[in-house]
């Protein structure tokens, strides 16, 4: 760009709440479910329960693949009493 030809305009996030937003209620959790359900989006009601049953971030889900969560045709189970080397909802196999 040449000098004094920079377009200004207001930022993108202008107006919009940023930074860490409150926890869903389980109300609407629930409706979450219920519509992904009603829908027949298998998929994304995995990765939805995964999420909030794992606390995992949408960015670690999406990285997930199936040798992750599952070993030999099947889910490995969470384990509720880790280490305290392991982060909290890490998926082990027992």
């Amino acid at each position: 760009m040449e000098a004094g030809t920079e377009k200004v305009g207001c930022p993108w996030n202008k107006g919009k709440l940023v930074g860490q937003k409150l926890p869903l209620k389980a109300k609407e959790i629930w409706a979450i479910r219920f519509r992904l359900q009603l829908e027949h989006r298998t998929r994304d009601l995995a990765l939805f329960n995964l999420g909030i049953d794992s606390k995992l971030r949408g960015c670690d889900l999406v990285t997930l693949r199936v040798r992750d969560v599952a070993q030999g045709g099947r889910v490995c189970a969470r384990d509720r009493d880790a280490a305290e080397d392991t982060a909290p909802g890490e998926v082990r196999d027992h």
